[in-house]
């Protein structure tokens, strides 16, 4: 798996994830689902470009940090200058993790456990920050780009207080952990979350078959638009 250039991340646990996100291939052979489009249209406001990144068996969304103003996200307050935000998501006690154990990981997929958003402040173009790093450009509607802040917004979790929960900060870069209200399992894993976000947005994905990065990029090729990584669009209100 090829680091990014300006945003170093650890690598000891990618032996361990591998494995969390390999177990699920079998258990998609056994799952049959009915699937409809669902497109979004709106030719009255310019398409945004949200990109999605892989990180070898984990990937995560890029978008323009102004959908974070628009839908009220509580790392925009934290990094007011970013211009755009990675969101990825998974198990938040192996994400969090500074050393990811075996045991962690296996009763991260037996059992449904709390999930954890984690969101990195990108100050540069995507292109730059994640160098060499695989990623697929996507056109997504105004619309389709509203349901998508929204939907991210709506996975945090809240305390007692109304507030969206903060945790410990991101394992790379500059940026932060936040409860998730979705649950990590076999058949809902970080592709499987990003594909439900993306299906959100208005895209003709199927989430149950996009367990692993490579099965979530396989379908995303046919949507993929020609543009170059580092001209995400700026979203607006």
């Amino acid at each position: 798996m090829t680091r990014p250039a300006t945003i170093p991340r650890p690598s000891h646990r990618s032996g361990i994830a591998a494995w969390l996100h390999a177990a699920p291939l079998a258990a998609a052979l056994a799952i049959g689902a009915v699937h409809g489009p669902s497109r979004s249209d709106t030719p009255q406001l310019p398409a945004i470009t949200v990109l999605v990144v892989s990180h070898g068996w984990h990937s995560g969304l890029i978008v323009p940090a102004a959908l974070a103003d628009a839908h009220g996200w509580p790392v925009r307050r934290e990094f007011p200058q970013a211009k755009y935000f990675e969101v990825g998501w998974g198990d938040r006690a192996f994400y969090q993790a500074a050393d990811p154990s075996w045991w962690l990981g296996l009763r991260a997929l037996l059992w449904p456990s709390p999930g954890v958003l984690h969101i990195v402040a990108l100050h540069e173009p995507p292109a730059a920050a994640f160098r060499g790093v695989p990623m697929i450009a996507l056109h997504i509607s105004h619309e389709g780009a509203q349901r998508l802040g929204a939907s991210i917004a709506a996975s945090h979790d809240h305390g007692a207080d109304g507030a969206p929960v903060a945790l410990g900060p991101a394992v790379y870069g500059q940026g932060r952990f936040y409860a998730s209200v979705d649950r990590f399992h076999l058949l809902a894993t970080c592709n499987v979350w990003v594909a439900r976000r993306l299906r959100d947005a208005g895209l003709d994905l199927h989430p149950t078959f996009a367990l692993t990065s490579a099965m979530l990029l396989g379908q995303l090729e046919r949507l993929a638009t020609t543009v170059p990584a580092a001209s995400a669009a700026s979203a607006t209100n």
